[in-house]
């Protein structure tokens, strides 16, 4: 696919003209290379581009204004790192066998069940035993239509979407509100933070992550990166893949509490008071439950900054649903649009809602920063994977993937650490920009850490 540069730039300009930040001149960009081809018939390179250059313009900015320095090839292998990581040169399984497309009596559904208790859910919602198998599920599948198939598994706890045609008046309407929303939810007093060291821009600032899966801790890996101090918290009883954890936890701490238990609560609180950020990707009617809805929080805590990411939108009607990039994909047309063949669907080359939608997240962080230096405030940050599909929908597409394009040799854009002697081989850094860091610190596994602060430099 070919797509103008001033295409691509255009969008980046848009969305930091949402975030608050000025016109951006030629200087304002190092490198002129079109983004790396990422297979498929939407623009997803260019989506990547921009999304990522927002949060680099936002880190260059918070050190004096550092030109765009992006490499497009490392781009390209960071949106697709579960393809690249390996843990002592084996590829872990990404997928489990109940998460994927199936045939429904009338068209077809997606399926997630990544996790254990949404596959119990799924097999639940179908009314099959706790043992059933991928072959059993499709075959429950195949006999219902796509609707009641959905509302069944739904019902249960399960997460499962009718594989949909793109709805334009829908995307266009959805277009209409920023692709970041960034706004000012309170007062505060301003936050003096002189003397950022391009290297490290957030050193000092205190992250607390309540995030899963793929966006949010792709949102506070690049705060990590950028020198903040990110703690992310998981209760007990939920684990996450090792290899989910490892693909993007670089440079952050990570324990476990439980939130509903007393003694826990009051841990999580004294975090909370000192925490300068909470991000967070669980569905709004648990976190209001806890107490911790955006504007609670900001209530309590003056000066916060909240960032929330959703997949389907923070409006009350779409809050609560649940959702993961590839069943966003799917209900917005994109999966239709991907097809290999015009009769089954198929999928981005990448994670790229996912992917797009925490750089952003972590752009609207870093640009809250900027206005609370300013004019105080608390500040309040939304990204849902659904807009940023709506954006993917209105760029230029291809009639197919182009088979020329260009394979990137990943080699030189990759990273290898030691954890607990696993050798463990990851994407590095995409965001990039002039001054900044270039690598990714280790990361730490699931839950291994104290809940505590380790202090400020």
């Amino acid at each position: 696919m070919s797509v103008s540069p001033s295409a691509r730039r255009l969008l980046l300009e848009r969305t930091w003209a949402a975030l608050g930040g000025g016109p951006l001149s030629s200087s304002a960009f190092i490198d002129t290379a079109p983004p790396v081809p990422l297979p498929a018939r939407t623009d997803v390179a260019s989506l990547a581009w921009a999304s990522v250059g927002a949060s680099a313009l936002a880190a260059g900015a918070l050190s004096g204004g550092r030109a765009l320095a992006l490499d497009p090839a490392r781009v390209a292998v960071s949106y697709s790192s579960e393809r690249h990581l390996l843990l002592d040169d084996e590829q872990p399984p990404v997928w489990a066998r109940l998460s994927g497309f199936f045939r429904s009596s009338d068209g077809w559904v997606r399926t997630h069940g990544n996790y254990p208790h949404h596959a119990a859910a799924l097999r639940r919602g179908l009314g099959l035993t706790p043992w059933a198998d991928a072959i059993t599920v499709a075959a429950a599948l195949r006999g219902m239509p796509a609707a009641v198939a959905t509302q069944a598994i739904t019902s249960a706890g399960g997460l499962c979407v009718a594989v949909s045609r793109e709805n334009p008046t829908l995307d266009a309407a959805l277009r209409g509100a920023p692709l970041v929303h960034l706004r000012h939810s309170g007062a505060a007093h301003p936050r003096s933070r002189a003397g950022r060291a391009a290297e490290a821009p957030l050193r000092g600032i205190r992250v607390l992550d309540l995030t899963r899966v793929i966006a949010g801790p792709v949102a506070t890996r690049a705060l990590a990166l950028l020198g903040a101090e990110v703690l992310r918290i998981d209760p007990p009883g939920l684990p996450e893949p090792e290899w989910q954890h490892l693909d993007s936890g670089h440079g952050k701490r990570s324990a476990l509490l439980d939130l509903h238990a007393p003694h826990a609560r009051a841990v999580f609180d004294e975090l909370l008071a000192s925490a300068d950020v909470v991000v967070t990707g669980y569905r709004a009617a648990a976190m209001e439950r806890l107490g911790l809805g955006p504007h609670q929080l900001i209530d309590r805590h003056p000066g916060l900054v909240v960032a929330r990411l959703t997949a389907w939108g923070a409006e009350p009607a779409m809050a609560d649903r649940r959702g993961f990039d590839s069943l966003v994909q799917a209900a917005s047309g994109i999966s239709w649009i991907e097809s290999p063949d015009g009769e089954r669907p198929g999928a981005l080359p990448a994670q790229a809602l996912d992917h797009s939608a925490g750089y952003l997240l972590a752009a609207g962080v870093m640009s809250a920063f900027r206005h609370q230096d300013a004019d105080g405030g608390s500040w309040l940050v939304d990204v849902s994977l659904r807009r940023v599909a709506a954006e993917l929908l209105g760029m230029p597409r291809s009639s197919s993937p182009e088979p020329s394009d260009p394979v990137v040799d990943p080699a030189p854009h990759l990273q290898k650490f030691d954890i607990d002697g696993i050798t463990l081989v990851t994407t590095a850094p995409a965001l990039a920009y002039a001054g900044g860091p270039v690598d990714y610190r280790p990361p730490r596994p699931w839950g291994r850490d104290a809940p505590t602060w380790s202090g400020r430099p």
